[in-house]
């Protein structure tokens, strides 16, 4: 059934082996790639770099070459991507929900946290905009211990509810104008949900906070950590 609800809606013509196909996005049905092919996924891996917001659900995509692919937004829900290569995609915001898989080779380096002794203390990020949270508007005190209830443990979800906190280079990056980081510590067992998408940024239930960093201080200890490198 899949399979042809999926040559319906995406393949327009059989011309003896070529087949004119067309990929659109899935927010407003524009139409992103269009053209003769020997297959969807054929289509698929000849258009990596577009493929930002792409209606691939319940595609067949196994064994199809990913790597480097712009799937930024897309949906992939339902999708087949058992043993495709998705070395180096760009998976953020991506829909993978009930999206099958033989090994979960698209998870971000971040959820090998996970395997880690569940007592593990860590240490990441959190960047400030005029001393609150960009997002949520949250103020913190250094040396303080924050706790969070109510918080989200679905991984489908790039950013929820809990204290999302992040690499340093993913704060600099998602903060260009921020000049005020802070170093949180908490426990891997404090982790509730790393995106499977996530090139950084992940949640915990309990964090304290360390310290303080203005951007300066910051870069001066990315260029200190290259030297000694």
């Amino acid at each position: 059934m899949r399979e042809e609800n999926d040559r319906k809606q995406r393949i327009l013509t059989d011309k003896g082996g070529r087949m004119k196909i067309e990929i659109k996005r899935w927010d407003n049905e524009e139409v992103i790639v269009s053209g003769e092919y020997g297959s969807f996924k054929e289509a698929v891996e000849q258009n990596k770099e577009k493929l930002s917001f792409a209606d691939l659900s319940c595609a067949d995509l196994s064994f199809a070459n990913l790597s480097c692919a712009n799937l930024r937004f897309a949906d992939l829900s339902c999708a087949d991507l058992s043993f495709a290569n998705l070395s180096y995609a760009d998976l953020r915001s991506a829909d993978l929900n009930s999206a099958i898989h033989k090994e979960p080779l698209f998870l971000p380096d971040l959820y090998s946290l996970k395997l880690l002794p569940k007592n593990t203390k860590l240490r990441y990020w959190k960047y400030m905009k005029n001393g609150k949270s960009p997002y949520y508007k949250s103020e913190y005190i250094v040396g303080k211990t924050y706790t969070c209830k109510d918080y989200s443990s679905d991984e489908y979800s790039e950013c929820d509810r809990g204290f999302n906190v992040a690499t340093i280079q993913w704060c600099l990056n998602d903060g260009r104008s921020a000049d005020e980081f802070l170093q949180v510590e908490f426990k891997v067992s404090d982790i509730v949900a790393i995106p499977l998408t996530s090139h950084g940024k992940f949640r915990v239930k309990r964090m304290k906070i360390i310290k303080k960093y203005t951007r300066k201080q910051v870069l001066d200890l990315l260029k200190k950590a290259m030297e000694t490198g």
